[in-house]
């Protein structure tokens, strides 16, 4: 099983709310140099992966004019912009049904991707169907799709592994079912799931992804029937009820997935921030004992504090997240396609090219008809 802890994840893409501002602050003002120098912003992307901005072509009135009519999108703006395409990205994982593992992959791609580039200069449709595309690649569940893949690895520096939260969730509630099967029961349905390290059958050290470090539970028969037991609310439905903690908190992953938590957090602390939340919600078990018996297991640089800070700060990210309005959205694609070049007038140009392609149409099946007649 792979290591977070050694992970280019966490060493090179888990950054600090500053770091993550200058380098939106850095590639938006790049695409208003170029809108600047060169009227427009769209970036041609050659088959090899090779990228160049548009060639400065108008006469100097032509280019004031077009200075004076466009102006650049802000920071604040193209958020909305990623936003609206984090949520087709969902929809898409949604309607065809594929993993969260999936879904999670393409949408920290798509994040990594615009902390190198600005929407002003790459199209997000095509960045979000390609970083669809290179998720089921990766992922193992392939699609039929080539389109702006090399640029989008480049942009990525080739580092595709990503640790979801949702992994995480399933590591921390099989910890809990401990306590609910009792830990002879625990190992047998934990084998499966989780890697076992050691050979020993008195002592099974169970290892779940994530985390401040690789969560390790120990368990041992001359172990008192643990101190786990303590943050368990006993029940006949206790089991029922981890099931229902499980999705309420995927679902709570999934909105954490459309803000800059994953950039900021790593997966664990993602997880248990959901799992917080909807415990909170359910009241399966008393999450500060449980959280208490973690730190009582392993040696962590970290201490209970820091991470309750941690939690809070992945909950405002949650709580501040705002998704922009239609109206919003029409005014910045509005401004956005003006930045790539294409002008109203463009548009109506294509809007009347499609409806005489319409009419033609139209009129050539109402002569077919008539001579069939």
């Amino acid at each position: 099983m792979a290591d977070f802890q050694t992970s280019t994840h966490r060493a090179k893409w888990i950054f600090s709310p500053q770091q993550l501002v200058e380098k939106y602050r850095a590639a938006n003002q790049r695409a208003k140099q170029i809108l600047e120098k060169c009227g427009a912003t769209l970036m041609e992307v050659d088959v090899n992966g090779s990228l160049s901005y548009p060639e400065p072509h108008m006469t100097a009135k032509d280019s004031a004019e077009k200075h004076y009519r466009t102006k650049p999108l802000s920071i604040e703006e193209e958020q909305c912009i990623k936003v609206f395409y984090e949520n087709k990205l969902q929809e898409v994982y949604n309607n065809f049904r594929f993993p969260h593992k999936i879904q999670a992959t393409a949408l920290i791609y798509f994040k990594r991707f615009y902390l190198q580039w600005s929407v002003m200069e790459h199209q997000p449709k095509h960045i979000m169907l390609t970083c669809v595309y290179a998720a089921c690649k990766i992922e193992e569940n392939h699609v039929s799709a080539e389109e702006l893949e090399t640029l989008v690895l480049q942009s990525l520096e080739f580092d595709l592994i990503v640790y979801a939260p949702y992994r995480s969730v399933e590591g921390f509630i099989n910890d809990v079912e401990v306590c609910l099967v009792g830990p002879d029961a625990a190992v047998k349905l934990c084998l499966g799931d989780l890697l076992v390290m050691g050979s020993n059958p008195e002592t099974a050290s169970l290892h779940m992804q994530g985390g401040f470090s690789s969560m390790l539970l120990f368990y041992s028969k001359n172990c008192d029937y643990w101190h786990w037991q303590e943050f368990c609310n006993a029940g006949d439905d206790q089991l029922e009820m981890l099931k229902t903690l499980q999705e309420t908190a995927r679902f709570e992953v999934d909105k954490m997935m459309l803000t800059d938590a994953p950039l900021l957090f790593p997966p664990g602390q993602l997880a248990l921030a959901a799992l917080s939340n909807s415990n909170a919600l359910h009241r399966v078990i008393d999450f500060d004992s449980y959280l208490r018996g973690i730190f009582s297991h392993e040696n962590s640089m970290h201490t209970m504090s820091e991470l309750s800070e941690s939690l809070n700060a992945i909950d405002s990210w949650v709580r501040k997240y705002k998704s922009p309005s239609e109206k919003e959205l029409k005014h910045i694609n509005r401004k956005l396609k003006s930045c790539w070049g294409h002008s109203s007038h463009d548009e109506g140009k294509k809007r009347e090219k499609k409806s005489k392609h319409k009419s033609k149409k139209s009129s050539n099946e109402a002569q077919n008809m008539s001579s069939l007649a």
